[in-house]
């Protein structure tokens, strides 16, 4: 109900927004992001960590200027809100990206995963899922799990800066 509401009012602020949310075959990023914001949100509302991770990952991995990304997060933000399975999201990966580049999308799922420092049980099996419909092995999904917590755990034991409490 809260969800339908919620695009009658975007449809009223900006009838042109509904028009960018379909999916084609150029569509991977926005689905990418969908997914995304999908790991983000599992636990509640996404943390400001969270945020500032999602918007990193998009300006480096698909070389966005803010802004873009921004408009980005906001179109995938009402998709994501509207889909009922990550199908929906995963269909559209598998028809535009190569498997190279099915894994890094698997790596940046991982990469919001940890970025509040843990690892729920549903943000472990969203991916686990996502990975499964994106035609990754368990191995790599494991593989790169491991590769992103080594990452984290890296900078906390190699460096002499005090981690800011709020982070």
């Amino acid at each position: 109900m809260l969800d339908g509401l919620r695009q009658f009012i975007a449809d009223i602020v900006s009838p042109g927004a509904h028009q960018d949310r379909t999916f084609d075959d150029t569509g991977y990023r926005l689905a990418a992001t969908a997914l995304l914001i999908h790991v983000i949100s599992l636990d509640g509302e996404p943390s400001d960590i969270e945020k500032h991770k999602l918007h990193g990952l998009l300006e480096t991995r698909f070389a966005l200027d803010p802004g873009t990304a921004d408009q980005l997060i906001a179109s995938a933000t009402l998709i994501e809100g509207e889909a009922v399975d990550l199908y929906h999201f995963t269909s559209v990966i598998m028809r535009s990206v190569n498997e190279e580049g099915r894994l890094r999308i698997v790596e940046m799922m991982w990469e919001l995963a940890y970025a509040d420092g843990q690892v729920s049980e549903f943000e472990d099996n969203v991916v686990w899922r996502a990975a499964d419909l994106l035609g990754i092995s368990s191995r790599d999904r494991i593989d790169l799990k491991h590769r992103v917590a080594g990452k984290q755990a890296a900078p906390a034991t190699g460096s002499s800066d005090i981690a800011d409490p709020a982070a």
